[in-house]
């Protein structure tokens, strides 16, 4: 019963104190009737016991007393009055925000600049390292992955592969056998779905183009859990028995070629020159099983891959020696995820021996289970440490611009002390002058916040357009997000208390009896302002980090920049030419290159034209045995690492078109024809390392196996960089495309006097007069695609010039706003020291010598930081140490050099400053 009426209480005053917040001008109005009837009562009372009129109301007013001070009790008993209070604190910091533009400007500005860089960092950070799949309950997913040593029994794969400690490797690649297998005899998990994403080109209304592909198993949207928006999806009818030729595309697809037609159900187009019935649209969001980063185009049966994909002579769906295929597959409730890999690795090892011949001395894989929720897991490895060392350098700049706005409201503050005083003198209370400035504080971060919220979003694709090639689609995408915005309102209104807290308590703390004398404040400045002055060395020791680390970036990429590649990138223009088997068989394939090589090659401007498998300094690479005259490779061991080497297989006029010197011997030639005696040139390297003091021109090897083809060696040429920039040229072989049995995707490279937006035009006509159906895929040039193999390094240079450049803005401000605030504070002093004889220059030295000592303690304390934290991204650097003496050496002097600027306005005020103005007051 009492409960009851508690709670019928407090919902009362709850009404009451929502009426009275939504209805303020209502209850005014009341508040002022009711206090009318009062007056009128008791006036009323005292006429009738004799009273005049008018004494009567005097009377009234007397007894009744202030009607102001009963309005406010009345407010505070609704509980107003705070909210009145905080209304007038607002106007108030509104005002005195107006009343110093300059300081609420450079304030905001360095809180928005830092805000929206984290903002930035984060939602990208968020996106690549935390963003899951876009289906249902993705945290069922689980990855299948395998684990081997150097003797593992598989030897040929395609696809996701690292190598780990002791020469092993692990890899989430199966053979499609094994995935039967591992589906017929599965009772630890739900259904498992098999995959393999894989650019193929394809034909729309007659538009040519290349696209992402994924060759999925009938149960793959199943599994997924993800129904079509329109039509349907893949279907396990798809592909058992007769395979369909049905395509599910991507709504992406469905916007750009059929503007979101309900009539697209029905329609064809080509893959890889094979047709195809579109039988539905997959989802908006829907970004495959492979990863967040990139929508595929199309979805088709994996059945389908020995037609629309072919390679080699066994089609992919019966080779158990190839291992090709992605596995997944949903957790069951209640089952334990290392019971399930135990259960599903005695299935893997008995499926491996079931399908394989297992060599006596080959050891078997070994399965694991890895959360499946974000695929494959390519953004972990690709960007993990690098976003994580940009979150730190971007939690360095907001502290260091809190650090300065700190700085700022504290000398700020000492200058508002005889206004606080005055107001503690009129009986404001210290809870309140401290709450005025934590208002300030708080409005001054939400303005900050505010814009930082708006640099964040407009800001939001600099990053992934540095970590994208111009020439291709760009793959990370950071959409707004109300999750975003919540981190950055959290991060507002922390910062807000946090750079606010110090300087209103200290202001709140004013002594009267102090600060109302007029020349009190003179005596106490100095001692006052070892606070400030400890913010800014803290500052100048985030500003070295920062610097330093930029410095480290910059000459890393200066340091590529100037690496020799051992060609000549200078009018160099590529693009890829993929032909499909399914139009191309084997000999045809290699006819169709030979036929565009020779058109390309008499088109006006270009010079020289070849092709080659692998374009140089691209982040990719292909190796293969080799095997010189006298040694050989036992029968069904895997090859071992150190008899591999790195290869290419170019056209006859590859050295010629890449300006690759040949050192000794000759290059390849119009006499090396697909039936003349197989021929290869070396590189110096591989001539030192395989051949050690005999010349090789002339000898023989074999490649690939034991029983292949001899190959005569008839050239030496240069050393020249092939997958990256940073490690050291490797040994590497040349072999001419006409004399390989079959080729696919080729990458053209032609030398032209002209540029890549001229000739283009040209080289699609020939390339669509030869084929309608072929797009010319990803054109470049070599020194755009070398640049893009330092998309890392660019990033990292530009953003941590731009966080240094801030950093100084940061540290110049606040050594300027702190001596300025010294040399106001000390004109008592200056002028003393001035009329006792000191010179002007002496004064200025003196201020000067001062932000010196400060400047050098605070890159004290940022070069033992520096010389921590630069080694945990050591190996991100190229040609420079993580504590190289230079780049330090230039961060302080450069520092050292902002400091002085900073400080010699203040020093120039100082030296100037009249002795008979500065004692006045005394």
């Amino acid at each position: 019963m009492n409960l009851g009426r508690v709670l019928e209480r407090k919902t009362a005053e709850l009404r009451s104190w929502m009426r009275a917040m939504t209805q303020r001008r209502r209850l005014e109005a009341e508040m002022e009737t009711e206090l009318q009837h009062h007056l009128e009562t008791l006036a009323a009372d005292l006429i009738r016991k004799g009273q005049s009129p008018a004494e009567a109301t005097r009377q009234a007013r007397i007894a009744l007393g202030p009607a102001l001070v009963h309005k406010d009790g009345m407010r505070a008993s609704l509980g107003l009055r705070w909210f009145d209070e905080l209304r007038a604190d607002l106007r108030y910091a509104v005002r005195m925000l107006r009343k110093n533009p300059g300081f609420t400007a450079i304030a905001a500005i360095s809180l928005a600049l830092a805000i929206g860089a984290n903002t930035t960092i984060f939602s990208i950070a968020r996106q690549l390292l935390y963003q899951r799949l876009s289906v249902p309950h993705a945290e069922q997913l689980r990855l299948f992955r395998w684990n081997g040593d150097r003797r593992v029994a598989v030897s040929s794969m395609w696809g996701d592969f690292d190598t780990v400690p002791d020469h092993g490797m692990t890899a989430s690649v199966f053979s499609y056998p094994v995935y039967l297998q591992l589906r017929m005899h599965n009772q630890v998990l739900g259904d498992l779905l098999a995959f393999k994403e894989q650019r193929m080109n394809a034909t729309i209304h007659g538009n040519a183009q290349n696209v992402t592909a994924v060759l999925a198993s009938g149960n793959y949207f199943s599994v997924l859990e993800v129904p079509a928006q329109l039509g349907r999806t893949i279907q396990p009818s798809d592909v058992s028995g007769v395979s369909q030729h049905v395509v599910v595309i991507s709504d992406d697809v469905w916007l750009r070629e059929f503007a979101r037609s309900p009539s697209v159900i029905g329609q064809s187009m080509t893959v890889n020159q094979v047709a195809f019935t579109i039988v539905g649209v997959a989802p908006r969001d829907f970004t495959g099983a492979k990863g967040v980063m990139e929508k595929p185009d199309v979805y088709i049966p994996i059945s389908l891959q020995p037609v629309v994909e072919p390679k080699g002579k066994t089609p992919l769906l019966n080779e158990p020696n190839f291992w090709w295929v992605n596995v997944m597959g949903r957790a069951k409730s209640g089952m334990n995820d290392r019971t399930a890999e135990m259960a599903l690795n005695v299935q893997l090892q008995a499926a491996v021996r079931a399908t394989m011949s297992i060599a006596a001395d080959s050891t078997l894989p070994h399965l694991e289970l890895a959360d499946g929720s974000r695929g494959l897991h390519f953004a972990d490895r690709m960007f993990k440490k690098p976003i994580y060392v940009l979150l730190a350098l971007t939690g360095l700049v907001i502290l260091l611009a809190c650090a300065n706005i700190a700085n700022l409201l504290l000398a700020r503050g000492s200058e508002r002390q005889r206004e606080m005083s005055v107001r503690l003198a009129m009986g404001a209370g210290r809870v309140r002058i401290l709450r005025q400035l934590l208002t300030e504080s708080l409005l001054l971060a939400v303005v900050g916040g505010a814009m930082g919220l708006l640099f964040g979003y407009l800001g939001r694709d600099i990053l992934p357009n540095l970590f994208t090639n111009a020439w291709e689609q760009q793959e990370i995408s950071t959409p707004f997000s109300w999750p975003v915005f919540t981190f950055t309102a959290a991060v507002t209104l922390v910062t807000g208390i946090l750079f606010g807290m110090a300087p209103a308590l200290l202001a709140s703390r004013t002594e009267l009896s102090g600060t109302l004398k007029d020349t009190a404040q003179h005596t106490t400045r100095r001692r006052k302002g070892i606070t400030g002055k400890s913010v800014i060395a803290f500052q100048i020791a985030l500003s070295t980090l920062l610097v330093v680390g930029a410095g480290l970036f910059a000459r890393t990429l200066i340091a590529l920049n100037s690496v020799d590649v051992g060609f000549n990138t200078d009018h160099l223009l590529l693009f890829d030419i993929n032909l499909p088997g399914s139009r191309y068989p084997v000999g045809r394939d290699i006819a169709q290159h030979a036929k565009l090589e020779q058109r390309i090659g008499v088109l006006p401007g270009v010079q020289n034209v070849t092709v080659a498998s692998v374009p140089y300094v691209a982040d990719n690479l292909d190796n293969s045995t080799f095997l010189p005259e006298g040694e050989k490779v036992e029968d069904g061991k895997r090859q071992q690492v150190n008899r591999a080497e790195d290869y290419n297989i170019v056209g006859n006029t590859f050295f010629q078109t890449l300006q690759i010197p040949i050192l000794a011997g000759r290059a390849f030639n119009s006499q090396d024809t697909a039936t003349s005696a197989k021929v290869a040139v070396i590189n110096q390297s591989l001539a030192r390392k395989r051949f050690p003091g005999v010349n090789p021109i002339g000898l023989h090897f074999r490649a690939d196996r034991n029983d292949g083809p001899w190959i005569r060696i008839v050239g030496i040429c240069a050393d020249t960089h092939y997958e990256n920039l940073r490690d050291e040229p490797p040994a590497q072989f040349f072999v001419p495309y006409i004399q390989q049995p079959e080729v696919r995707g080729m990458v053209y490279e032609v030398r032209t006097s002209m540029d890549v937006a001229t000739l283009a035009p040209s080289l699609r006509k020939v390339v669509q007069s030869a084929d309608p159906d072929l797009p010319v895929i990803d054109l470049r040039t070599q020194q755009e695609q070398i640049n893009a193999t330092m998309q890392f390094e660019r990033a990292f240079a530009a953003l941590t010039a731009g966080f240094g450049v801030l950093a100084l803005v940061l540290a110049c401000v606040g050594i300027y706003g702190i001596m300025a605030y010294t040399v106001a504070q000390r004109t008592n002093e200056i002028g003393i020291r001035l009329a006792l004889g000191a010179q002007p220059g002496q004064v200025r030295s003196m201020i000067l010598r001062e932000s010196t000592w400060l400047t050098l303690g605070g890159i004290l304390a940022g070069v033992g930081g520096a010389v921590a934290c630069t080694r945990l991204v050591q190996s991100m650097l190229y040609g420079v140490g993580p504590n190289d003496p230079a780049t330090i050496a230039a961060g302080t002097m450069l520092l050292l050099a902002v400091a002085l600027a900073a400080t010699w306005i203040p020093a120039r005020r100082a030296a100037a400053v009249q002795p008979m103005d500065a004692l006045r007051h005394e």
